[in-house]
């Protein structure tokens, strides 16, 4: 017979349970205190290793002057926060978000996903949600990694890679995953090139690479591939996606949205609610208005031009939408987002605090 698992720790041997026909494992013939410690301390240690985010911080801080900055290396963006925040309406894109440091809190209607740098998140759509930042402070800033995800790429890798069967393993459009010492190693050799961005042309598409294929082997791999598979449930409804967000601007068609997607009507709504949370016009007002607020916060455009820009036949209904959504008037609001972009943008350098 062989060796059973240990039930204290999955991975060693349990004590006495090993084949008769060969010499026992040395480790089978310890108490079992001694292996409860064993187990503890590499647990421990595996913990260690991933909460070490200092060299990852160290290089993001020195290369993200800004809240949000797009870096040399192809889809990879640095996103730093010095304050806490509000509950904040944004727009998640298909994209892997590695927290270096701090902790966000996304909602998605009902669904609240909450995490720090021990998780990732994964996000198979551009989804219109509420995140907010925690934990996170002056000394302390939020710091994120984000990859946004090339289906293509996805796909190529997907295909070479070895059938993965997984059974019971539930998917959805967001999705929080464990971090590895694997990924946070090569999170590192990512940051570590904006060091030297001689080496980005020729390194950051293989690290990249690797980095895609630890991910297609973690627990949201069959996600990934989905995002991957140019037909199939998931890439049917990111063609409407794309459609409205082509069309933001224009009166919803949903004949031809259903001919964009190639889904019929009751299957395009039953499936787009599923995968996004909202129906096909819901949607198209969620676009809208980040829009609107994004066009407002760059200062070139008054409410009613927003609201005209956007796709608004009425300011009034603009002001009234814009006003549930975001908790406040337009003019107010930009005012107050502006005043927190501003605190947690520049970090205090009052030391006694």
């Amino acid at each position: 017979m062989g060796a059973l698992p240990n039930p204290e720790c999955p991975g060693l041997p349990n004590v006495g349970a090993f084949d008769a026909s060969k010499p026992p494992d040395a480790l089978s013939l310890l108490p079992d205190n001694l292996i409860r410690l064993a187990c503890r301390l590499a647990w421990l240690h595996n913990t260690n290793m991933i909460s070490n985010f200092g060299p990852h911080l160290e290089i993001a801080l020195r290369h993200a002057a800004s809240s949000t900055v797009v870096t040399p290396i192809p889809r990879v963006e640095l996103h730093v926060g010095y304050g806490e925040s509000v509950e904040t309406p944004c727009l998640y894109r298909s994209v892997v978000c590695f927290l270096l440091q701090g902790r966000k809190r996304v909602a998605v209607h009902a669904d609240l996903l909450s995490y720090d740098s021990s998780h990732y998140l994964v996000s198979a759509l551009d989804l219109p949600l509420a995140g907010q930042l925690i934990n996170v402070g002056r000394r302390h800033p939020y710091v994120a990694l984000m990859l946004l995800l090339d289906p293509a790429l996805l796909a190529e890798l997907a295909t070479t890679m070895s059938p993965v069967y997984e059974d019971n393993i539930k998917t959805g459009r967001i999705s929080i995953n464990p971090m590895t010492v694997e990924i946070q190693d090569i999170l590192l050799r990512l940051l570590s090139l904006l060091d030297k961005p001689a080496d980005i042309p020729f390194l950051a598409p293989m690290v990249e690479r690797e980095l895609l294929y630890r991910l297609l082997q973690g627990p949201q791999g069959r996600l990934l591939r989905q995002i991957a598979q140019p037909e199939g449930q998931l890439a049917r409804i990111r063609r409407a996606v794309a459609w409205i967000q082509k069309n933001r601007d224009r009166q919803m068609r949903i004949n031809a949205l259903c001919e964009a997607s190639g889904m019929s009507r009751a299957s395009l709504h039953r499936h787009f609610l599923a995968m996004t949370g909202f129906s096909p016009l819901q949607y198209q007002k969620q676009l809208r208005l980040q829009e609107a607020r994004r066009l407002l916060l760059a200062g070139e455009h008054s409410p009613s031009g927003v609201a005209f820009a956007v796709g608004y036949e009425s300011v009034s209904q603009f002001s009234r939408e814009y006003l549930r959504q975001f908790g406040a008037p337009p003019a107010k609001d930009v005012r107050s987002v502006r005043r927190q972009v501003e605190l947690m943008s520049v970090p205090k350098l009052n030391s006694a605090t």
